[in-house]
């Protein structure tokens, strides 16, 4: 999916070594604002693809864990802190996060990124791209030609183009059709699409190898059994035209 969070490392936590996962319970922290990825429900509590596709890797994995939200802009410097052992939000994986954190295997294929605007012959080098800070679309926008501005949620990209200090918001496409949607015609995905990012995995701090492996082999299993594609095609997540793993998923089961 989306995000290239930028964040420095932070130094001096070898004492979050790996002994940090003999706790009862594994925290995975997301960001809680991101549908169909992750949100928070009208009971307060975490909801969306990866709630339903983290409880599942807990159980296989025969793990014991519980949710904390975590804002995007500081999600990888408190997973070093041990604020949580796991992100799961949405995170692409890149290069330059893997500087600083490991990843499990995707477990969500690259996604497409999409532009949302007030019409469909918006120009986007007329005036400033929105896009939420730290994220792979960010980067996109200002490494090709146009003019960047960023915040710090997702709402605020959309609620930017709404006011007019962005003519367009480039995001995952899987966030933005809802978007659309919901504005009755008055916001329209443009017809040109991105295709960035490596596919979306687990953040982990680099000392707890054995806690991803398990993570790793909860998710080759879903795989295995088609029971990830089944989930990531559920309408109320990225329906039945979303990308899967297909039978390249099961190479290896």
């Amino acid at each position: 999916m989306k995000k290239l969070l930028l964040a420095t490392a932070l130094t001096g936590l070898a004492g979050l070594s790996g002994a940090a996962f003999a706790q009862d319970v594994v925290r995975l922290g997301t960001e809680g604002a991101y549908p169909p990825y992750n949100f928070i429900n009208d009971a307060g509590e975490v909801a969306g693809f990866e709630r339903e596709f983290g409880d599942e890797i807990c159980k296989r994995a025969g793990l014991t864990c519980s949710w904390v939200t975590n804002e995007w802009d500081s999600i990888i410097p408190n997973l070093q802190s041990g604020n949580y052992d796991v992100i799961i939000a949405g995170m692409s994986i890149t290069e330059e996060r893997e500087q600083v954190i490991d990843f499990s295997q995707g477990y969500l294929p690259p996604a497409t990124s999409a532009y949302l605007a007030m019409s469909a012959d918006t120009d986007l080098m007329s005036g400033p791209v929105a896009a939420q800070t730290g994220t792979i679309q960010a980067s996109f926008v200002a490494e090709n030609g146009m003019t960047l501005v960023e915040y710090a949620t997702p709402e605020e990209t959309v609620a930017a183009v709404k006011n007019g200090e962005a003519v367009a918001v480039l995001a995952d496409k899987d966030y933005l059709v809802p978007m659309a949607a919901e504005s009755a015609g008055a916001m329209v995905l443009l017809a040109r699409e991105e295709s960035i990012g490596g596919g979306v995995g687990l953040g982990f701090r680099d000392s707890d190898d054995d806690l991803r492996g398990k993570f790793d082999a909860a998710i080759k299993s879903m795989k295995c059994d088609g029971t990830l594609d089944a989930m990531i095609t559920k309408p109320e997540y990225f329906g039945p035209d979303a990308k899967t793993w297909g039978d390249a998923g099961k190479e290896g089961c």
